[in-house]
């Protein structure tokens, strides 16, 4: 293979791939035993279109009942939280992390004339735009452009996949997406490509290779940083042989490795519902449950969890009334989780969905997702929010 064969199969001429920390500098001089001081946030997505009001169980509401006589959680099963609303049974998993105070439940979040769309509705959750507005940045790159303290550090943002969302690309700034840390390092350091590292080096100053020689000199620096601090720590904690399990273990062992990391990004798919919504939303709350109430336990044992917060969302809720498939169509409002060791009010943060007031058979929103965001922003990555979402969203009080 030739070095023209090379860049073109290797991922650094795709925008938004794995290669993209063009803002990386080289890390050796960084000590290793100097941990991160400063708060981690990690976004949870999940794909497709969570159904909410099975998530968490209006039970005490009969017209959920009405609405959905195959599919409704049975009140016996439901594990309660208050008087109207409880958990998946599925979610057992969630049952003690309710209760020692790691987590809040925010009820109804949405936004103005909202999009069924699949692609368009994740879009504009990804980015913080309006409904009618279509940004090509994400809330996370916006942050990551700005000036804030942390930001000069390289993996400021890590998302835990194969390739980079919307939501963690900037103007000038990106995050980096990758699953193995080991695979990195080994991919960086083969032969052939430190060969051309190596060989190249006065293609450096041409506009088009220039970039992606600085960019692949950057990441191989990087991705021996990574490999080393990561490594040290190893979790002690038996997390569920999932993907989703397996995405919050590497997080883990970032943040307790001490990573100079501010955000990370994961995700669980195949939250669309349409057909036989019962067996295949149970597993996938199931999973997550699982997966997230380790993680939490892990980070607690590594005296982290009172320095990271953890939000969750997915972009749209469903339907109120079921469809003649046992399953649910397209909706609007949504709850979010939030997980933490610092949450200023536990539980169910506001009332339950109103299910006697619908908008055209679907959910109204009681809070604009970006007061979620802003508050977050304001409040846990201390920057002003309206610099990130383009306009002031008022803050909530969960943190």
């Amino acid at each position: 293979m030739n070095r023209r064969n090379f860049l073109r199969n290797t991922g650094f001429v795709a925008a938004g791939s794995l290669f993209v920390p063009a803002f990386m500098k080289p890390l050796e001089a960084m000590a290793l035993d100097e941990l991160s001081l400063y708060k981690n946030l990690v976004v949870v997505q999940l794909s497709g279109g969570n159904d909410g009001l099975n998530t968490v169980v209006p039970f005490g509401n009969d017209i959920y009942y009405q609405k959905r006589k195959n599919i409704a959680i049975k009140p016996e099963d439901v594990i309660k939280l208050n008087d109207m609303q409880g958990l998946n049974p599925n979610m057992a998993a969630l049952q003690e992390i309710h209760d020692q105070g790691w987590m809040t439940i925010i009820n109804d979040v949405g936004y103005p004339n909202p999009d069924r769309s699949h692609f368009r509705s994740m879009d504009i959750w990804q980015t913080g735009s309006d409904s009618n507005q279509f940004l090509s940045t994400g809330w996370i790159g916006r942050y990551l452009d700005s000036n804030c303290q942390t930001c000069k550090f390289p993996y400021t943002a890590i998302e835990v996949d194969d390739s980079l969302s919307l939501a963690m690309k900037g103007q000038t700034k990106k995050g980096i997406a990758l699953k193995d840390p080991a695979a990195l390092f080994r991919n960086t350091n083969n032969p052939f490509f430190k060969a051309v590292l190596q060989g190249d080096k006065e293609h450096l100053d041409e506009d088009n290779l220039g970039y992606l020689y600085k960019t692949m000199i950057e990441t191989q620096s990087s991705a021996s940083y990574i490999q080393n601090t990561s490594k040290i720590y190893q979790s002690k904690a038996t997390y569920p042989n999932t993907g989703f399990s397996n995405q919050l273990k590497t997080v883990s062992k970032f943040i307790s490795s001490g990573l100079k990391t501010r955000v990370y990004y994961v995700s669980l798919s195949g939250f669309d519902t349409h057909v036989n919504q019962t067996t295949q939303q149970g597993n996938l709350l199931k999973q997550y449950s699982e997966g997230m109430a380790i993680f939490l336990k892990d980070l607690k044992a590594n005296n982290k969890l009172e320095d990271t917060l953890v939000v969750t969302f997915s972009e749209f809720g469903r339907r109120v009334e079921q469809n003649a498939s046992n399953g649910t169509d397209h909706g609007t409002a949504n709850n979010m989780f939030i997980f933490g060791g610092r949450l200023k009010k536990q539980g169910i943060f506001n009332a339950a969905p109103n299910l006697s007031d619908l908008d055209g058979g679907d959910l109204k929103y009681q809070l604009d997702f970006r007061q979620v965001y802003g508050t977050i922003l304001d409040k846990w990555l201390d920057v002003n929010n309206s610099e990130i979402l383009n306009k002031k969203f008022n803050t909530l009080d969960f943190i």
